[in-house]
């Protein structure tokens, strides 16, 4: 509290604090390779269900009421994932486009990956990457459970990345960091107490890092993608004020209209990214920077 209080004021910091004890909403974001948004809509208040459209994304829609989402015919058959509202943000901020070349980082569990290849129509390629197999393996049940085959799992330290692709080989690169994840206590309350500063410090040390080794894979005019489930601002911010401060090839690519007037209004920008807290939408915290690579 006092560390959120020094961050952000003491009125912000017993917003926060508020915010992590709701519960977090139920929603859902839509595969518009197979149905619309609107349709979606419809068949769930024809089967009974509580549900309106996300106000953050075109593709999410709240469900205040009905059950598990995960266990109906429209999850099991790919036509929705179960994913926060603000982490839906992160693949319209990559903005990726048919067959184009992307490269997810860190890609487990694999929801803005799927976003990602929904948002592309299925053409082109996107390299989902992550450290661990078996998180590998849920990125590739999630691709097939969605009938997206533009989609390639593969297993790796991202740290590694530059010496198992070409420089320059992707339009679009997607750095969803490991983080303190101090933006889902809500999901995670554990982490109050889990966490310390010195994690904080290490994993901003990582962070940096990958951002380095992420930014070589950047074809001149592509783009950059940070972003993380953390209001810490030395793992967001300070970090992409330190990642611009080394790479004088990269600037910030502030196109607002890539969010939502809701966003745009409420949330924060700081250091040329959109920092979302918890309570402005009661959805996660989030950091999402977009920087382009000069031509």
């Amino acid at each position: 509290m006092e560390r959120w209080i020094e961050q952000y004021g003491e009125e912000t910091a017993e917003a926060i604090c508020r915010a992590n004890n709701e519960p977090p909403a139920v929603s859902v974001r839509v595969n518009t390779t197979m149905i619309s948004r609107d349709r979606m809509l419809e068949e769930m208040e024809s089967a009974g269900f509580d549900a309106v459209p996300s106000e953050l994304s075109p593709y999410g829609i709240i469900v205040r009421g009905g059950g598990n989402m995960a266990l109906t015919d429209w999850y099991r058959e790919g036509m929705i994932s179960i994913q926060d509202e603000s982490s839906m943000l992160v693949a319209e901020a990559v903005g990726p486009e048919p067959g184009m070349r992307v490269l997810d980082c860190c890609a487990a569990p694999g929801g803005k990956t799927a976003h990602m290849g929904e948002l592309m129509k299925d053409d082109g390629l996107i390299i989902a990457n992550d450290l661990h197999s078996h998180k590998q393996r849920l990125i590739a049940e999630q691709a097939e459970r969605l009938g997206l085959e533009s989609i390639t799992s593969v297993t790796g330290d991202a740290l590694d990345l530059a010496s198992r692709y070409e420089p320059s080989s992707f339009d679009r690169v997607l750095l969803d960091a490991p983080c303190s994840g101090l933006g889902v206590i809500r999901r995670k309350p554990d982490l109050k107490w889990a966490k310390t500063p010195d994690d904080v410090g290490e994993i901003a040390a990582l962070q940096r890092e990958l951002l380095d080794t992420a930014s070589g894979l950047v074809r001149p005019g592509g783009v950059l993608v940070y972003s993380t489930c953390t209001i810490e601002p030395k793992e967001n911010e300070e970090t992409i004020e330190s990642f611009l401060s080394r790479h004088p090839d990269f600037v910030m690519d502030d196109d607002d209209a890539r969010f939502p007037e809701k966003v745009r209004k409420h949330a924060l920008f700081r250091g040329g990214g959109v920092q979302i807290l918890p309570q402005h939408f009661h959805s996660d915290g989030f950091y999402i920077a977009r920087l382009r690579r000069l031509p």
